[in-house]
């Protein structure tokens, strides 16, 4: 599950690597992308053949949602259950994008503390996870673009990372 990541790149970085078509003048790198703070996390849409940047608040809330306290629930999307959930299985085919990224944090437990571990690429590149987005109405109309990110079980390259104590990055409380 990722429940905070950073995102300490310059709009520059992904602008190029993703082929975005124009600038995102309110972005601003973040060490710490957690849910609960973060309605405004640069999201990667494809519209009309064009790759486009958008603030989304992360939770997803789909469109059909009566209230937007749902969001607080689907943070991530197990990928091993999109076609079966109500909130992912009418948009899995066709609101997909991808989240930019330079790291995520995954907890690993050191006696009785859990001890935040910053998982990112050797060279702290940016990166993307696989999402799902919607969009949902506020009661005066305005809309609220929304998203997830698709998780799924942790490959042998996480499982050595984290469980034998072989860190990439450790940041103590």
């Amino acid at each position: 599950m990722c429940g905070r990541f950073t995102a300490t790149f310059e709009f520059s970085d992904i602008r190029v690597r993703w082929n975005l078509d124009r600038d995102l003048p309110t972005y601003t790198p973040r060490f710490n992308v957690a849910p609960e703070t973060s309605p405004n996390v640069p999201v990667i849409v494809r519209q009309k053949g064009i790759n486009e940047c958008r603030l989304m608040h992360w939770g997803l809330i789909p469109h059909w949602a009566a209230d937007p306290s749902i969001g607080n629930r689907t943070i991530n999307a197990r990928a091993e259950t999109l076609t079966e959930l109500p909130s992912f299985k009418n948009i899995v085919d066709r609101r997909r994008c991808i989240v930019p990224a330079d790291g995520f944090y995954e907890w690993r437990k050191e006696g009785r503390r859990k001890v935040p571990m910053w998982v990112y690429l050797k060279t702290k590149e940016p990166f993307a996870f696989a999402g799902l987005w919607d969009v949902w109405r506020k009661p005066d109309g305005k809309r609220v673009e929304s998203f997830t990110i698709i998780t799924t079980e942790p490959n042998e390259l996480m499982l050595i990372r984290l469980f034998q104590q072989i860190t990439i990055g450790c940041v103590y409380p």
